[in-house]
């Protein structure tokens, strides 16, 4: 187990790294483009500005040495602070009696994901494990934060997951279109902020405190989970209401998360990639099928609209789910809740069941290479 050591030394560690000569044209660069993506409306600019820099800066030979570890679990913990916060009491009491639905539905759109990443993994260019990961259809950013502990390539990850976000959020506007919209819904009600030092208190001690548990506690991805589970708890039972992650430390997460899968870029990983990524668009497409079968067996068992089955249960682009629904006139709340609900849920189950196949995967390597008895 690896223990996370955030002494001075470790800081100064860090500081130098990110001082170096081959680090500061990286980071001027990143931000440049994170901060322009999101002027535009890219989600998750910053990490995606990080990605695409840090691979450019990879296959042009300048790119710099990896991030020390302390630093990607902090990033990781901050990440998981920030998906924590979305998991509120309010939000989730929208969903009243309709929970157990929802809950079948999430666990639909896992079968969905896992099944069609086996798919994916039976291609040359990539495994089962990987594929599976960059098929989970909730919390792109997170399993690319985690994709390597996990014993993935999170290169390959981080790309289809990212263009599963993109096909999402682009294809979005124009399905809904064809639903049928209705008059009034609901609105969000949004907890009174703290002060901004609150904020940042309670960002850092649910990093720290999380990320320690959950690495003491051999958590698969604890770094993530830890702080998630943490900041979660607080939500609900109401101990720190209405706390937030300040927005530069979510983008500095962002940065750091991007960095790590797109300094791992090669010339070889890019042609694997380009051979994969047909396969990949096939069947995040029937990803997006199936979830939207499952958004009408909601609408038929919650008895909402069609439209709110379908947002309800759209794998990706929040973003523009919460665009949509805000124009649509349909129950908010309810689409907000079960989005968090599969976001959760895709996050919390992923490591688990990742580390499930390792093992069934091991097992079966050790049996083929057992020696037949004479």
């Amino acid at each position: 187990m690896h223990r996370i050591d955030l002494t001075a030394q470790n800081i100064k560690l860090i500081l130098a790294t990110v001082l170096t000569r081959r680090w500061l044209p990286l980071v001027a660069v990143s931000v440049v483009a994170g901060l322009a993506l999101d002027v535009i409306g890219v989600p998750s600019g910053m990490l995606f500005a990080a990605l695409a820099c840090a691979a450019g800066f990879a296959l042009a030979g300048r790119a710099p040495d990896r991030l020390p570890r302390p630093a990607l679990f902090a990033a990781q913990g901050v990440l998981g602070t920030t998906i924590g916060t979305m998991v509120q009491s309010h939000t989730l009491a929208a969903l009243g009696p309709r929970w157990p639905a929802v809950l079948g539905v999430g666990f639909g759109t896992l079968a969905l994901s896992v099944a069609a990443g086996a798919l994916l993994g039976r291609h040359r260019a990539t495994d089962p494990l990987t594929g599976s990961l960059a098929l989970v259809a909730g919390g792109a950013s997170g399993l690319v934060a985690i994709a390597r502990e996990l014993g993935g390539d999170e290169r390959t990850v981080a790309v289809v997951q990212y263009l599963r976000v993109g096909l999402v959020t682009l294809t979005l506007p124009l399905i809904a279109a064809l639903y049928p919209h209705v008059a009034g819904g609901s609105t969000i009600v949004s907890a009174g902020r703290q002060p901004w030092w609150l904020d940042v208190l309670f960002t850092v001690g649910c990093t720290v405190v999380g990320v320690a548990v959950g690495r003491l506690l051999h958590l698969p991805a604890g770094a993530l989970l830890g702080p998630m589970v943490l900041a979660s708890a607080f939500e609900l039972t109401g101990i720190v209401p209405g706390a937030a992650v300040p927005g530069t430390l979510v983008a500095l997460g962002y940065l750091a998360i991007g960095w790590q899968a797109g300094l791992g870029f090669t010339r070889d990983s890019i042609r694997h990639l380009a051979r994969l990524l047909p396969w990949a668009v096939a069947l995040i497409v029937a990803i997006g099928a199936g979830c939207a079968g499952l958004g009408a067996l909601l609408s038929l068992a919650t008895g909402t609209s069609a439209l709110d089955g379908y947002l309800a249960t759209t794998p990706g682009g929040v973003y523009a789910v919460l665009a949509v629904a805000s124009s649509s006139g349909v129950d908010i709340t309810f689409v907000v809740a079960a989005q968090m609900t599969r976001v959760v849920l895709m996050l919390a189950l992923a490591p688990w069941a990742a580390r499930m196949f390792q093992r069934i995967r091991h097992r079966r390597a050790d049996g083929r290479a057992a020696p037949v008895g004479l």
